[in-house]
């Protein structure tokens, strides 16, 4: 166990080296050392702490908050293949994002946007999700969210196609992106991941409960109505932050954890931090290859979802789903 998480923060280590002396300009891994020096040439600096140092920081943000979000929903809905936007997040967050490209509105309105629906549609899909009326609650929320993020997504492209003339510049931000990072994302960003983050590191083993039933959950003392919410809750402020400044970026939340659960099993309290760690070197890698990869920049989201596919395909196989 100590072997394998000490691999993961080799790992992140020399992956996020990397990701600060690769790029198209020629600053390298001499310019780094000679920034740690204070030699660095004026040039070198702002495209290392001005562009390359923000983006690695804001794909280790979504990559925790997406993976941390799909191993604790996976526990709550009690399937192996639930992920961050089962519950509408991203269409909501991409319906904000649209209007306020046709608003007119900067980068901080688009993210505010973006933010404000996001949460908007979690809480019109707890709302329907939660009502007496359902026996299973667990199942009419994930019901609830895959009705309104397919409304939701129609009119999207009804948005785009009505205004395609002044939506180009989202296009490639719903296709999934870190492309042009600023230090106001990340301080967005930041308090939003420590509180998500804290909560489901928290509570971490009242996941284990989860997956043996609600029933069990609560012989164990745990409210699960009110942990069910809170989950939710938290799990949601996760994933629109990260959908809010990075677009939409699928699979993550299923590749990490099932990764981790592979190399050390499914207790919680290990298996969470560990897909969290694993996440800080998976995303910043991928953003890597799109950076690097063609003369331009392939969007995160196309490279995680050609990730995704083949690995979805495994986890029939191998579980028998």
């Amino acid at each position: 166990m100590n072997i394998k998480i000490g691999t993961i923060i080799a790992l992140n280590l020399l992956v996020f080296i990397i990701s600060l002396t690769v790029g198209s300009s020629r600053y390298g891994f001499e310019d780094l050392i000679r920034l740690f020096q204070g030699t660095a040439e004026e040039t070198a600096r702002t495209i290392i702490l001005e562009y390359r140092l923000p983006r690695l920081l804001l794909a280790v943000i979504v990559g925790a908050s997406l993976s941390a979000s799909g191993c604790s929903l996976q526990a709550l809905f009690r399937n192996p293949l639930a992920e961050p936007y089962v519950l509408g997040i991203a269409s909501g967050a991409s319906l904000g994002a649209i209007l306020s490209v046709i608003l007119g509105l900067n980068v901080f309105g688009r993210i505010l946007f973006a933010f404000l629906f996001s949460i908007l549609t979690v809480y019109l899909v707890f709302l329907i999700g939660n009502t007496k009326k359902f026996r299973d609650q667990n199942y009419a929320i994930l019901l609830a969210g895959i009705a309104i993020a397919s409304f939701l997504s129609g009119l999207n492209s009804l948005l785009i196609y009505l205004h395609s003339q002044n939506l180009h510049k989202v296009i490639f931000w719903l296709m999934g992106s870190f492309s042009n990072p600023q230090w106001e994302e990340i301080y967005f960003c930041t308090p939003c991941l420590i509180i998500g983050l804290s909560f489901l590191l928290a509570t971490s083993w009242n996941l284990n409960a989860l997956l043996l039933g609600d029933e069990h959950a609560k012989a164990v003392g745990i409210n699960v109505d009110r942990y069910r919410s809170e989950l939710i809750i938290f799990t949601s402020l996760l994933t629109s932050t990260a959908v809010a400044v990075s677009g939409v970026i699928g699979f993550v939340g299923i590749i990490i954890p099932h990764t981790v659960r592979i190399l050390i099993g499914e207790e919680h309290r290990q298996l969470l931090p560990t897909t969290i760690l694993l996440s800080t070197a998976f995303m910043p890698f991928v953003d890597m290859i799109a950076r690097i990869s063609i003369s331009g920049e392939i969007p995160v989201g196309a490279i995680t979802a050609m990730l995704g596919g083949p690995f979805f395909l495994y986890l029939l196989l191998r579980r028998g789903i």
